[in-house]
């Protein structure tokens, strides 16, 4: 099966089976989106990339959901997925996000995306006191 096309029935493999089962039970919901239909085609590919996927967004830990969705959509935005930028909007809505958040999280993107390129267009060279060896 060629990585361009869904194969029609992924969970007749039962390790893809297993990683749409534990993505369900982890989500709560029977929804298997596209991402995940069309890494099936590599059940090993499939089951690593969802034991990462559930590790960083799905354990909790010191960063709250919303905002590990919020990271998510801006580093998407950043490398141009669409599939992703999207696809995490939806969830930190589901997480919570606000219109006036999404505006500022929008605002703070073109904001670093201009400050990005204007520092890397003149060449900056890093304060020593924002070097991560540097000890105040």
């Amino acid at each position: 099966m060629s990585t361009t096309t869904k194969n029609q029935n992924p969970e007749s493999d039962p390790r893809v089976k297993a990683v749409f089962d534990d993505i369900r039970a982890t989500r709560k919901s029977d929804f298997i989106n596209n991402m995940w239909h069309y890494l099936a085609f590599d059940p090993g590919l499939l089951e690593t990339t969802w034991a990462e996927v559930k590790a960083v967004m799905a354990t909790p830990s010191a960063l709250d959901p919303l905002v590990k969705e919020l990271l998510y959509i801006a580093v998407s935005v950043t490398n141009g997925c669409g599939y992703c930028a999207h696809s995490h909007t939806a969830a930190a809505r589901a997480k919570g996000m606000t219109d006036e958040q999404h505006a500022d999280l929008l605002r703070v993107i073109s904001l670093a995306a201009k400050t990005n390129q204007l520092a890397t267009a003149l060449q900056l060279p890093v304060d020593p006191v924002f070097d991560a060896d540097h000890h105040p």
